[in-house]
């Protein structure tokens, strides 16, 4: 049982283990995901994008020729994240762009499948994005702040 704090239930901390498991989980069952990029300038762009998770990767599409689709293509990073604040995920990322002929075969039958869309039959103009994550947080609720990292530089730390 937790504590109560301000009309809130604090409830115990889960494992690091715990964690990655729920993120892992997250990955193969969530449909959406927040996908954050900036350009040069630094303009901040936020969109909900459909994914799928190869093992990996998170895979994402969009239009090269908008604000994101230009900003993963030309910055190579991106913070990807779920949740509300009381359950969030955070994934920092490195960004590789394919064309719509570039992208590989399992990716594209991936996205189909989970989505039930290839992105290539609407437009040209659609370009897939292969973010390899670099950095994993996960917490719910500030009483998780400690912990926090499940994958760091790359690895998982579980």
């Amino acid at each position: 049982m937790g504590d109560s704090v301000a009309g809130m239930t604090i409830t115990e901390s889960r494992t690091a283990a715990e964690r990655k498991g729920d993120v892992l989980a997250r990955l193969e069952r969530e449909l959406d995901i927040w996908v954050a990029s900036a350009d040069a300038d630094g303009l901040p762009c936020l969109v909900a994008l459909w994914f799928v998770w190869d093992g990996e990767c998170v895979w994402v599409s969009t239009r090269i020729t908008n604000p994101t689709g230009r900003n993963l293509r030309d910055g190579g990073r991106t913070r990807l994240a779920f949740g509300d604040t009381q359950d969030v995920v955070l994934i920092d990322g490195e960004v590789r762009t394919y064309g719509g002929t570039d992208v590989p075969a399992a990716a594209i039958e991936a996205f189909r499948a989970k989505t039930g869309w290839d992105p290539r039959e609407d437009s040209a103009s659609y370009a897939f994005f292969q973010v390899r994550p670099r950095t994993v947080q996960a917490l719910n609720g500030v009483h998780e702040m400690r912990g926090r990292h499940v994958m760091e530089d790359g690895v998982w730390v579980v």
